[in-house]
């Protein structure tokens, strides 16, 4: 029987399980990206200090909150792909979806985290969850950064990658 080359199959993605402090799936999909060596438990008790952390620094609000802000304030809403069109490299703006927009946010925050200076995991990553929120801080400027090239390259916003 001869196949329809004509029906796209959707993308399924992953039905991450709710954790068990904050029932959300959103700090279950941080804990797997944060997570080394398949090690979950201690990626948990590095994201539950940090939460702690956050709450000790800043006593106004819910930490839980104050996280989901700074993912919030991080998230991007298109992604730069570079394409050679002739000889010439055009950098060509492209609308994401909301899974991998969360994706980005999420990759930043640990990877400019990692690249601060201090002693523990869990500092590191709560004096950029503060700074995100404070909308100050690395990845924030690699936010920006993106906006700045979507700006730039408006134009090839319509070519089809």
């Amino acid at each position: 029987m001869r196949k329809n080359k004509n029906i796209k199959i959707k993308k399924k993605y992953r039905i991450y399980k709710r954790d068990f402090k904050y029932k959300s799936r959103i700090v279950t999909y941080f804990v797997n990206i944060l997570m080394k060596n398949g090690k979950k438990n201690l990626s948990y008790n590095i994201f539950y200090n940090t939460l702690k952390i956050v709450k000790n620094k800043i006593k106004d609000e819910e930490p839980f909150k104050i996280f989901k802000k700074a993912l919030n304030n991080i998230k991007p809403s298109v992604e730069i792909k570079a394409r050679k069109i002739g000889s010439t490299t055009y950098n060509i703006p492209k609308k994401i979806s909301k899974k991998k927009s969360i994706y980005y946010s999420i990759k930043w925050l640990i990877l400019y985290s990692k690249k601060r200076k201090g002693i523990s995991m869990s500092n590191k990553l709560a004096e950029e969850i503060i700074a995100a929120y404070n909308k100050i801080g690395e990845s924030i400027k690699k936010k920006n950064e993106i906006d700045k090239l979507f700006n730039k390259n408006k134009g090839f916003y319509n070519f089809k990658n």
